[in-house]
């Protein structure tokens, strides 16, 4: 019996994007399906946030995140653009936010194609794994491909239902925080959460404790 979980997850977190090939990965392994459920980062939610953390937030995040992809030999960089436009020497979130809305949209859109694990695996790889300008050209029309999807297609639906993609995505973020917990990545099965890159593991356990198996010729 295939067993499923949801993953709740943000374009701009580097936590999100050190998990998601790992997730995804266990979904080709095992008998499992996992609905990925965007939600708008922090910056968007609260554009204050960066502004009241402690100092040394951001920059041992910064260190945190670049270890933690050396381990895992996971190519990483910094995104060129950032997908949410912020002043870091100030920390302040600016008001026009080119990026964001559209990946996030996006990413709601193939959810409802129950496409979005594999099209923000593949978004995520542009944009934390070193491509310059993924925004432009065919980048990100080449990632939709990859994972069976028409990037003018959802771009017109991202545009069309902006309104109806962000009521989803918000009732993602409630659904999240309902379950135990708001920050991403959080992987939720049977109403457990598992919250952080480094409960991947925790989560593996926990699924085969419920009957998780391998998949045939794994």
């Amino acid at each position: 019996m295939t067993l499923r979980a949801d993953l709740y997850w943000s374009f701009r977190s580097p936590y999100s994007y050190l998990a998601i090939d790992r997730y995804e990965a266990l979904t080709e392994a095992y008998d499992l399906a996992i609905d990925l459920k965007p939600v708008y980062p922090l910056a968007i939610r609260q554009p204050d946030f960066f502004e009241r953390s402690h100092p040394n937030w951001l920059g041992y995040t910064i260190r945190d995140a670049a270890r933690l992809a050396q381990y895992h030999g996971i190519p990483l960089a910094p995104p060129r653009p950032d997908p949410v436009v912020q002043d870091i020497a100030t920390r302040r979130i600016a008001a026009d936010q080119p990026y964001i809305f559209r990946l996030v949209r996006l990413g709601q859109a193939a959810a409802r194609r129950g496409k979005s694990l594999a099209f923000c695996a593949a978004a995520a790889r542009l944009i934390w794994g070193g491509t310059e300008n993924w925004h432009e050209g065919d980048h990100l029309a080449e990632a939709a491909a990859g994972a069976g999807l028409d990037l003018a297609a959802l771009d017109a639906e991202a545009e069309a239902d902006a309104a109806a993609l962000d009521a989803e995505v918000a009732a993602n973020q409630a659904a999240l925080e309902a379950a135990g917990h708001w920050g991403v990545p959080t992987l939720v099965f049977n109403g457990e959460p598992f919250f952080g890159q480094d409960r991947i593991d925790l989560a593996l356990w926990r699924l085969q404790q419920t009957g998780l198996t391998p998949r045939s010729g794994q």
